[in-house]
């Protein structure tokens, strides 16, 4: 299962990279710093699953979210943010979110997650 990461914080993407490159079966494609290469690196990459933070540079990743969305064939999106107030929360599950996450109480529960969506795809 391939997966993007799509946050603005160098030390969050290094926290991601660590824990999934310790599951089997999954890797990581690419990484986005802001959301014009979020974008760019799902067009490009057709990762299956997308962590993306709420606020990057260059726009909004509930942007993101509207536009991967809308994609013919979507990967799976998990919102990993420190945003994570209800009205966030709805708005992402609104467009299409398949997962909601606070990262700062919610941060282990995306491998695991990560872990049980690659079983799927096996």
């Amino acid at each position: 299962m391939n997966v993007l990461i799509a946050d603005d914080s160098e030390l969050m993407r290094n926290r991601l990279m660590s824990a999934i490159s310790a599951l089997e079966g999954i890797q990581v494609v690419g990484e986005a710093v802001d959301c014009c290469q979020a974008v760019e690196a799902v067009e490009k990459l057709h990762p299956d699953v997308v962590i993306l933070d709420i606020r990057m540079p260059g726009g909004s990743g509930i942007e993101v979210l509207n536009t991967v969305k809308s994609q013919k064939s979507s990967p799976i999106v998990i919102m990993l943010t420190n945003y994570a107030y209800p009205q966030y929360q709805s708005k992402c599950l609104e467009s299409g979110a398949d997962y909601f996450f606070d990262k700062s109480s919610d941060f282990g529960k995306v491998p695991a997650l990560l872990k049980k969506l690659a079983a799927s795809f096996d």
